[in-house]
């Protein structure tokens, strides 16, 4: 006798015809789904590229479109955790920070949270701007690494953050490493309050400049170093508070870095008997580019027992040799090259600085518009030598003086060059100027003007 009736067989052979159709269907319908989707990411990339060719009266259409969400909830207010819509950023300039869900280094992250948030004199200007993080994953799907990534920075950044990632359209992420060349390196892209991109890229100028970036668009990173000179005040205001205030003071500076320790003890004593003689001059330590945490420690604590010099923490080398990196990239966005551009040259000479052997020093004064660059056995040298050049630091100042001595032609006479400056009472009281274009002292005559 059969273990199963008729009926039942019946029954089971019409569920397997059933489920069989039903399968049928479904690749049916999801192949019409997916043929579906792919036509809307192709009209919204569409859209997007279209956009950029429409005038807007606000920012909130782009936006939209770049963080759709069917619930009109697309951000979130990192530090509150609250759920947010597109509409808190109408009216504002909108820095979208496109990164991997890592993120940057501890230092690189550290560095822009200070240019972003610890400038309170650009107070007034917060409100006008807002920054949102969007990670992008490294494939087309996030894995749970680059999840757990996401989700811990996010509780822990000062910004907005896209507050489900995973959820961004394929053809906005397309758009995104197309249109705007993300190629998992971190981008800033800037958009003004129109929606209008003004900046493909300001994070540069926001770790030099900071707030003072703002409205942090291309043409005003271009006008930020059509006035700008390699300064101290420029290498050294954003790093730590004491160099700022030396900087603002107009003090005598001098920046040195090496890994021989022999050659840093010379260097600190001729220091140490430079400064018996009265002469003002801060130095600090800064290391190279290449060294590690692990050894910048180990020199710091050979030397401290007799060092006369600022010696900053890793995060604040750190913060000192991106910014440095961030103007030499900048810098060549602009155009320029080393040949035709002197702070270009400088900046690069001081990155390539790695020679083990050799120390290097920079000199320069808060208040002055140039620097003066030695290298091993000339600034051991130079400081021995302290006592034929000394007497015309008040005469030239520290750096025409350092000048009178490695060039004697620097002082054999007057230039032909000119500059007409406004008036102000720093200038009137400022010690020596020098010529930018040929580095001699230069004559101050008060002209008035009816």
């Amino acid at each position: 006798m059969s273990k199963f009736s008729d009926s039942t067989i019946i029954a089971a052979w019409e569920l397997s015809s059933l489920a069989y159709r039903l399968n049928n269907i479904y690749s049916i319908l999801k192949e019409q789904v997916d043929v579906c989707q792919q036509e809307i990411e192709r009209n919204l990339h569409g859209k997007l590229l279209s956009l950029v060719d429409e005038v807007q009266t606000d920012n909130q259409k782009v936006l939209n479109l770049l963080f759709a969400s069917n619930n009109y909830v697309s951000l979130k207010d990192c530090p509150t955790q609250v759920k947010l819509g597109v509409s808190e950023l109408k009216n504002k300039i909108v820095l979208l920070l496109i990164t991997k869900p890592q993120l940057f280094s501890l230092e690189e992250l550290l560095l822009l949270v200070q240019q972003t948030c610890d400038d309170h004199s650009s107070d007034s200007l917060r409100d006008s701007y807002k920054i949102v993080w969007v990670p992008l994953p490294s494939s087309d799907t996030w894995t749970d690494a680059e999840d757990t990534s996401f989700n811990f920075l996010s509780d822990s950044l000062p910004w907005y953050a896209v507050w489900k990632p995973r959820s961004l359209s394929s053809a906005v992420v397309n758009y995104i490493r197309e249109e705007w060349n993300y190629k998992e390196e971190p981008l800033m892209v800037v958009l003004d309050s129109n929606g209008k991109v003004t900046n493909n890229n300001a994070l540069d100028m926001v770790k030099i400049w900071g707030a003072r970036s703002f409205p942090f668009s291309a043409s005003k990173e271009a006008e930020l170093w059509q006035d700008q000179k390699l300064t101290m005040q420029l290498l050294l205001s954003d790093i730590n508070p004491l160099l700022a205030y030396w900087v603002k003071e107009g003090k005598n500076i001098c920046i040195y870095g090496s890994e021989n320790l022999a050659w840093i003890q010379q260097f600190n004593d001729n220091i140490t008997q430079l400064k018996k003689t009265g002469l003002q001059l801060e130095t600090i330590y800064v290391g190279n580019n290449q060294l590690s945490e692990q050894h910048i420690k180990e020199i710091m604590t050979t030397t401290t027992a007799k060092n006369l010099s600022v010696l900053l923490s890793f995060t604040k080398l750190q913060f000192f040799w991106l910014r440095l990196e961030s103007m030499r990239r900048s810098k060549l966005r602009q155009g320029n090259t080393q040949g035709s551009d002197h702070a270009l040259e400088e900046l690069s000479a001081l990155l390539d600085m790695n020679d083990k052997e050799q120390g290097w020093a920079v000199f320069g004064n808060g208040s002055l518009t140039n620097i003066l660059r030695l290298q091993g056995e000339k600034v051991v040298e130079l400081l021995k030598k302290y006592h034929e050049w000394g007497e015309n630091v008040h005469k030239l100042g520290l750096l025409g003086a350092i000048r009178n001595f490695l060039e004697p032609s620097f002082v054999a006479g007057p230039c032909s060059h000119f500059y007409l400056v406004p008036s102000n009472e720093e200038l009137i009281t400022q010690g020596s100027v020098v010529c930018e274009m040929c580095m001699h002292p230069m004559k101050k005559f008060v002209v008035y003007q009816p």
